[in-house]
């Protein structure tokens, strides 16, 4: 059986890591049987979570695994897709993995104070607090320097939201009335789409992005459809904390498709 390595749950969404979200929620709606552990990114084989274990291999990077996915186990998200909607597909995903994802992640770690600490706890306060402080100040910079490298991390505040509110808008539209971005079916994309914005509307992080993400009300239908699609034992706009003690690095959950 696959085993999907990840943060705990945590704020009553799937994961507080936009690709840990994008993980699970692929392997749901492509009805791939798994259970997961929890784990702390050094463990994982490129340093940061989500990763697999799927028989003798090890996979990190979340592009990664869903090609080893429909490698191994057939391609039923996208093969109905025309190769002009894999295109756009494609050019979506680069919109939220490498641009919206790190306008959030600003707001997470280099934003204010506030939600600093609010990601610290889901992130690192399940750890014992020796672990939960070095991890935490070691992240926290290399995370930063990477805001740096991507170019967004120079910008003004301003300039940065006004970016990424052109993203949201830019997907707002493309979605219009859809269930789906690509359709009446979900496809590989909705996983990404889902994991990005579920963390931009359903967590408790604020700041101008989710402000106006939240006036693009279709999107919050989106993701309520897309949680209550894929995981319906985590109702909308609760606040539950699954995590192991504190000590337990390892907490396991099996999901089998029947």
């Amino acid at each position: 059986m696959i085993v999907l390595y990840q943060f705990p749950r945590f704020w009553g969404i799937p994961n507080p890591s936009q690709f840990c979200v994008k993980i699970e929620t692929y392997l749901r709606l492509a009805q791939l049987p798994y259970r997961t552990e929890t784990a702390i990114p050094f463990q994982a084989p490129l340093g940061k979570l989500p990763f697999i274990v799927d028989g003798d291999r090890k996979i990190g990077d979340s592009r990664l695994i869903v090609e080893h996915l429909k490698t191994t186990y057939g391609d039923p998200l996208d093969n109905w897709l025309s190769p002009g909607q894999k295109g756009i597909a494609v050019a979506l995903q680069r919109l939220l993995e490498e641009h919206l994802y790190w306008v959030g992640m600003l707001t997470r770690w280099d934003y204010s104070e506030r939600n600093w600490r609010v990601n610290r706890q889901a992130i690192f306060g399940w750890l014992p607090p020796v672990v939960r402080d070095l991890g935490a100040f070691y992240y926290r910079r290399r995370i930063k320097g990477q805001l740096l490298g991507h170019g967004l991390g120079r910008l003004s505040e301003e300039a940065a939201f006004a970016l990424g509110r052109e993203d949201i808008d830019a997907l707002a539209e493309f979605l219009a009335d859809k269930p789906y971005f690509m359709g009446d079916r979900p496809c590989s994309l909705d996983a990404s789409a889902y994991g990005i914005l579920v963390n931009t509307l359903g967590c408790p992080i604020e700041s101008p992005l989710k402000d106006h993400a939240l006036t693009r009300t279709h999107l919050v239908d989106y993701c309520r459809r897309l949680q209550a699609e894929c995981f319906p034992e985590l109702p909308w706009g609760t606040d539950s904390a699954e995590r192991p003690a504190s000590g337990d690095a390892i907490g396991g959950a099996v999901h089998a498709v029947v």
